[in-house]
Protein backbone atom coordinates (compact mmCIF):
# COMPACT_ATOMS: atom_id res chain seq x y z
CA UNK A 1 0.00 0.00 0.00
CA UNK A 2 1.05 3.55 -1.04
CA UNK A 3 1.64 5.88 1.88
CA UNK A 4 0.03 9.24 1.39
CA UNK A 5 -0.06 12.67 3.57
CA UNK A 6 -3.16 12.40 5.73
CA UNK A 7 -2.88 9.03 7.13
CA UNK A 8 -2.03 7.00 10.31
CA UNK A 9 0.90 4.26 9.99
CA UNK A 10 2.79 1.94 12.39
CA UNK A 11 6.31 2.83 11.92
CA UNK A 12 9.01 1.01 12.79
CA UNK A 13 12.41 2.58 13.17
CA UNK A 14 16.20 3.23 14.47
CA UNK A 15 17.75 6.38 13.83
CA UNK A 16 21.65 7.22 14.63
CA UNK A 17 24.20 9.90 14.35
CA UNK A 18 27.79 9.27 14.23
CA UNK A 19 27.55 5.72 14.42
CA UNK A 20 25.54 5.51 17.20
CA UNK A 21 22.20 4.68 18.16
CA UNK A 22 19.96 7.69 19.46
CA UNK A 23 16.70 5.83 19.06
CA UNK A 24 15.25 2.95 17.83
CA UNK A 25 11.57 1.01 18.32
CA UNK A 26 13.50 -2.27 18.41
CA UNK A 27 13.86 -3.76 21.67
CA UNK A 28 16.85 -6.11 20.31
CA UNK A 29 18.84 -3.37 18.93
CA UNK A 30 18.78 -1.15 22.65
CA UNK A 31 20.25 -4.54 23.69
CA UNK A 32 22.92 -4.76 21.50
CA UNK A 33 23.50 -1.24 21.21
CA UNK A 34 23.82 -0.98 24.79
CA UNK A 35 20.91 2.11 25.11
CA UNK A 36 18.51 -0.73 26.39
CA UNK A 37 15.58 0.70 29.08
CA UNK A 38 13.65 -1.33 31.59
CA UNK A 39 11.45 2.34 31.66
CA UNK A 40 10.85 2.04 27.60
CA UNK A 41 8.49 0.33 25.64
CA UNK A 42 10.00 -1.07 22.93
CA UNK A 43 7.27 -1.08 20.01
CA UNK A 44 6.03 0.74 16.83
CA UNK A 45 5.19 4.47 16.75
CA UNK A 46 1.90 5.47 15.31
CA UNK A 47 2.18 8.92 13.60
CA UNK A 48 0.13 10.83 11.36
CA UNK A 49 2.04 11.70 7.88
CA UNK A 50 2.54 15.77 7.64
CA UNK A 51 1.03 15.73 11.23
CA UNK A 52 4.40 16.78 12.64
CA UNK A 53 4.66 14.05 14.60
CA UNK A 54 8.35 13.31 13.51
CA UNK A 55 11.08 15.67 12.80
CA UNK A 56 10.61 17.10 9.38
CA UNK A 57 13.39 15.04 7.36
CA UNK A 58 11.78 11.78 8.53
CA UNK A 59 8.49 12.87 8.00
CA UNK A 60 8.41 14.16 4.85
CA UNK A 61 10.35 10.97 3.56
CA UNK A 62 7.36 8.75 4.62
CA UNK A 63 5.23 10.04 1.43
CA UNK A 64 5.19 7.70 -1.48
CA UNK A 65 6.65 4.69 0.33
CA UNK A 66 5.31 1.38 0.54
CA UNK A 67 3.89 -0.81 3.38
CA UNK A 68 6.63 -3.75 4.54
CA UNK A 69 9.53 -2.04 3.07
CA UNK A 70 12.79 -0.91 4.83
CA UNK A 71 13.93 2.41 3.82
CA UNK A 72 17.23 4.22 5.08
CA UNK A 73 17.31 7.97 4.85
CA UNK A 74 20.16 10.54 5.49
CA UNK A 75 18.64 13.81 6.92
CA UNK A 76 20.89 17.34 7.10
CA UNK A 77 20.71 19.70 10.37
CA UNK A 78 18.03 21.71 8.42
CA UNK A 79 15.31 19.09 8.55
CA UNK A 80 16.47 17.47 12.11
CA UNK A 81 17.10 19.63 15.28
CA UNK A 82 18.87 22.46 13.34
CA UNK A 83 22.29 23.77 13.70
CA UNK A 84 23.90 24.58 16.75
CA UNK A 85 23.74 28.24 18.47
CA UNK A 86 26.58 29.39 20.33
CA UNK A 87 24.39 31.36 22.27
CA UNK A 88 22.44 28.42 23.90
CA UNK A 89 25.89 27.56 25.63
CA UNK A 90 25.75 29.88 28.94
CA UNK A 91 27.51 30.35 31.99
CA UNK A 92 26.14 30.06 35.21
CA UNK A 93 27.28 30.53 39.32
CA UNK A 94 27.46 27.54 41.13
CA UNK A 95 25.41 29.39 43.78
CA UNK A 96 22.06 28.73 41.49
CA UNK A 97 21.91 25.24 41.91
CA UNK A 98 20.25 23.73 44.32
CA UNK A 99 23.36 20.46 44.89
CA UNK A 100 26.40 20.40 43.77
CA UNK A 101 26.92 20.75 39.66
CA UNK A 102 28.29 17.98 37.48
CA UNK A 103 28.96 17.19 34.37
CA UNK A 104 26.58 15.64 32.20
CA UNK A 105 23.55 17.18 34.69
CA UNK A 106 20.55 18.02 33.30
CA UNK A 107 18.69 21.47 34.15
CA UNK A 108 16.05 23.23 32.83
CA UNK A 109 15.44 27.56 32.47
CA UNK A 110 13.78 29.54 30.47
CA UNK A 111 11.43 26.78 29.09
CA UNK A 112 14.56 25.00 27.80
CA UNK A 113 16.53 21.92 29.34
CA UNK A 114 20.51 21.92 28.86
CA UNK A 115 23.50 19.41 30.04
CA UNK A 116 26.51 20.94 32.01
CA UNK A 117 29.46 20.76 29.96
CA UNK A 118 32.15 22.10 32.07
CA UNK A 119 32.38 23.18 36.08
CA UNK A 120 35.63 25.50 36.07
CA UNK A 121 35.56 26.98 39.93
CA UNK A 122 32.48 28.60 40.72
CA UNK A 123 31.50 28.88 37.46
CA UNK A 124 28.86 26.20 35.59
CA UNK A 125 29.20 25.84 31.56
CA UNK A 126 25.32 25.07 30.21
CA UNK A 127 24.50 23.53 26.89
CA UNK A 128 20.98 24.41 25.98
CA UNK A 129 20.90 23.43 22.43
CA UNK A 130 19.38 19.79 21.52
CA UNK A 131 22.08 16.96 21.93
CA UNK A 132 21.40 16.12 18.03
CA UNK A 133 21.54 20.15 16.84
CA UNK A 134 23.99 19.87 13.83
CA UNK A 135 24.30 16.46 13.37
CA UNK A 136 23.20 14.63 9.99
CA UNK A 137 21.25 11.70 11.00
CA UNK A 138 20.72 8.48 9.80
CA UNK A 139 16.78 6.56 9.92
CA UNK A 140 16.35 2.85 8.51
CA UNK A 141 12.87 2.58 8.71
CA UNK A 142 9.76 0.33 7.82
CA UNK A 143 6.06 1.08 7.39
CA UNK A 144 4.47 -1.58 9.28
CA UNK A 145 0.68 -0.77 8.50
CA UNK A 146 -1.58 1.33 8.09
CA UNK A 147 -4.26 2.82 10.60
CA UNK A 148 -7.67 2.99 9.47
CA UNK A 149 -10.14 2.27 12.87
CA UNK A 150 -11.30 5.81 13.95
CA UNK A 151 -10.59 4.65 17.80
CA UNK A 152 -7.11 3.14 17.53
CA UNK A 153 -6.72 6.57 15.30
CA UNK A 154 -7.89 8.39 18.65
CA UNK A 155 -5.59 6.21 21.26
CA UNK A 156 -2.57 6.67 19.22
CA UNK A 157 -2.97 11.06 19.72
CA UNK A 158 -3.43 10.48 23.31
CA UNK A 159 -0.50 8.09 23.85
CA UNK A 160 1.52 10.55 21.38
CA UNK A 161 0.73 13.49 23.65
CA UNK A 162 0.00 12.59 26.98
CA UNK A 163 2.39 9.34 26.59
CA UNK A 164 -0.03 6.89 27.81
CA UNK A 165 -2.25 4.17 26.69
CA UNK A 166 -5.55 4.41 27.90
CA UNK A 167 -8.98 2.94 27.51
CA UNK A 168 -11.72 4.68 25.33
CA UNK A 169 -14.62 3.82 23.11
CA UNK A 170 -16.51 5.27 20.70
CA UNK A 171 -20.21 5.07 20.48
CA UNK A 172 -22.42 7.53 17.94
CA UNK A 173 -19.37 10.31 17.83
CA UNK A 174 -18.85 10.00 21.49
CA UNK A 175 -15.10 9.25 22.52
CA UNK A 176 -15.19 8.64 26.17
CA UNK A 177 -11.66 8.41 27.79
CA UNK A 178 -11.35 6.09 30.46
CA UNK A 179 -8.50 7.82 32.37
CA UNK A 180 -6.00 6.08 34.77
CA UNK A 181 -6.63 7.19 38.58
CA UNK A 182 -4.50 9.96 39.60
CA UNK A 183 -3.57 11.03 36.00
CA UNK A 184 -5.04 14.57 36.84
CA UNK A 185 -1.49 14.95 38.88
CA UNK A 186 0.62 13.52 35.87
CA UNK A 187 2.09 16.70 34.10
CA UNK A 188 2.66 15.53 30.71
CA UNK A 189 -0.98 14.58 30.56
CA UNK A 190 -2.14 17.94 31.65
CA UNK A 191 0.12 19.84 28.94
CA UNK A 192 -0.55 17.19 26.31
CA UNK A 193 -4.56 16.74 26.67
CA UNK A 194 -5.65 19.47 25.10
CA UNK A 195 -3.05 18.91 21.97
CA UNK A 196 -4.90 15.26 21.98
CA UNK A 197 -8.71 16.54 22.01
CA UNK A 198 -7.18 19.42 19.20
CA UNK A 199 -6.17 16.62 17.13
CA UNK A 200 -8.62 14.13 17.26
CA UNK A 201 -11.07 16.28 16.35
CA UNK A 202 -9.16 18.16 13.38
CA UNK A 203 -8.32 14.41 12.13
CA UNK A 204 -10.35 11.86 13.30
CA UNK A 205 -13.29 10.94 11.22
CA UNK A 206 -16.57 10.60 13.39
CA UNK A 207 -15.65 12.40 16.89
CA UNK A 208 -18.39 14.89 17.78
CA UNK A 209 -17.23 15.02 21.45
CA UNK A 210 -14.77 13.72 23.59
CA UNK A 211 -15.26 12.94 27.57
CA UNK A 212 -12.52 12.49 29.97
CA UNK A 213 -13.30 10.09 32.44
CA UNK A 214 -11.84 9.75 35.78
CA UNK A 215 -13.29 6.98 37.95
CA UNK A 216 -12.29 5.37 41.21
CA UNK A 217 -12.68 2.18 42.76
CA UNK A 218 -13.41 1.86 46.18
CA UNK A 219 -10.39 -0.63 47.86
CA UNK A 220 -11.29 -3.92 49.19
CA UNK A 221 -9.84 -3.31 52.52
CA UNK A 222 -12.91 -0.41 53.01
CA UNK A 223 -15.54 -2.79 52.56
CA UNK A 224 -14.21 -5.24 55.71
CA UNK A 225 -15.46 -4.96 58.95
CA UNK A 226 -13.11 -2.47 61.69
CA UNK A 227 -12.61 -6.07 63.28
CA UNK A 228 -11.67 -7.88 60.05
CA UNK A 229 -8.99 -4.73 59.45
CA UNK A 230 -7.92 -4.61 63.13
CA UNK A 231 -7.11 -8.74 62.99
CA UNK A 232 -5.37 -8.19 59.61
CA UNK A 233 -2.93 -5.51 61.08
CA UNK A 234 -2.07 -7.47 64.23
CA UNK A 235 -1.38 -10.57 61.76
CA UNK A 236 0.80 -8.41 60.07
CA UNK A 237 2.86 -6.94 63.26
CA UNK A 238 3.30 -10.58 64.16
CA UNK A 239 4.87 -11.60 61.18
CA UNK A 240 7.25 -8.62 61.26
CA UNK A 241 8.30 -9.35 64.53
CA UNK A 242 8.94 -12.95 63.30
Amino acid sequence: MTIKEGDFIKLSYTGESDGMVFDTTYEEVAKEDGSFSEEKTYEPMVIRVGGNHLIAGLDEDLTGKETGTEYTVEISPDKAYGERKDELVRSASTKDFGEKPTVGMRVRADDRQGVVVNVVGKRVVIDFNHMLAGKTLQYKYTIESVIEEPKEKAASLFKLFCGKEMEMELTDGVLTVVLPPGITYDKMYMYGKGMAVHQIFEYVEGVEEVILNESFKKPEAYNESPAEVTEAAEDTAETSEE
